[in-house]
């Protein structure tokens, strides 16, 4: 099976600054991933024509089971914290776990985040800025699949240094309970081989995924506790939209695999959308 994880920026692409839907569902088509990881996911949000872009993308790749989780409330200009009570029809913003195969059961992870604003010195700056992060959340999948059980974990940790190696660490502490394999998916926003080593996962596949069109770091990470080996060589995927490249890795659930955890080059995918 083919695991996957994109932050998708909401659907946007940086080439014209626009979300085009179609261009969207190509690039989940072009993944064909059986369990697929998103973050940055939008629903009913102008900036992204109102769509429902985890129900677009589970119609595109063909995955009947699927879990929107919301991490922020409102429109980027007037962004509050999601409480888990918004309307159907609510704008939001949060993060998506899509899979093709039967889900035995769904649960929902909230992590911990700083309560106030917090200094960040970025790239190119001087001195730190002063800025509040949004909630972080986590969604976790029992999923039955062709060769067993196994759980997916997916999520996005915050960009704030030393609040997600902690987050982290309080994911693999909170999902000790889930059947085993288990998969940790998603924008850790913790480069390189350090999100193995804070969590004590095995990494499946290494390779840029950022900045886009020349990456030189790995934020998106595939990690698994348990008996899962790689049986299709693991590689980031340029689809042509967001700001990340997407990752992605075949793999079997129990046995020998016949490729160990590979370090790849990026692949660039033939653009598929309108």
């Amino acid at each position: 099976m083919r695991i996957a994880t994109f932050n998708i920026l909401h659907g946007r692409s940086l080439a014209d600054g626009r979300v085009d839907l179609d261009r969207f569902t190509g690039a989940v088509r072009e993944l064909d991933a059986d369990i697929l990881a998103m973050q940055e996911v939008d629903r009913d949000q102008p900036r992204s024509h109102g769509a429902d872009l985890t129900a677009m993308a589970a119609a595109a790749m063909g995955a009947p089971e699927h879990r929107f989780a919301a991490t922020m409330h409102g429109t980027p200009d007037l962004w509050t914290a999601a409480t888990g009570d918004e309307q159907p029809e609510a704008s939001v913003y949060g993060i998506a776990l899509l899979s093709r195969f039967p889900v035995d059961h769904w649960k929902v992870l909230t992590l911990p985040s700083p309560q106030q604003r917090v200094p960040v010195l970025f790239p190119g700056r001087r001195h730190p800025v002063q800025v509040q992060d949004e909630r972080r959340t986590a969604v976790a999948a029992v999923i039955e699949s062709p060769e067993g059980t196994l759980s997916v974990v997916a999520t996005h940790l915050t960009f704030i240094p030393g609040w997600n190696v902690a987050q982290l660490r309080h994911l693999v502490r909170a999902t000790r309970d889930l059947p085993r394999p288990l998969l940790l998916l998603g924008d850790l926003n913790i480069a390189g081989g350090r999100p193995a080593r804070v969590s004590g996962l095995r990494p499946l596949v290494s390779a840029p995924t950022f900045p886009l069109e020349r990456p030189d770091r790995q934020l998106d990470h595939i990690l698994v506790d348990g008996e899962v080996s790689v049986v299709e060589r693991g590689e980031s995927v340029n689809l042509e939209m967001s700001d990340h490249r997407a990752l992605r890795v075949g793999i079997s659930v129990g046995g020998a695999g016949s490729l160990e955890r590979t370090t790849a080059e990026p692949a660039r995918a033939p653009h598929a959308g309108a």
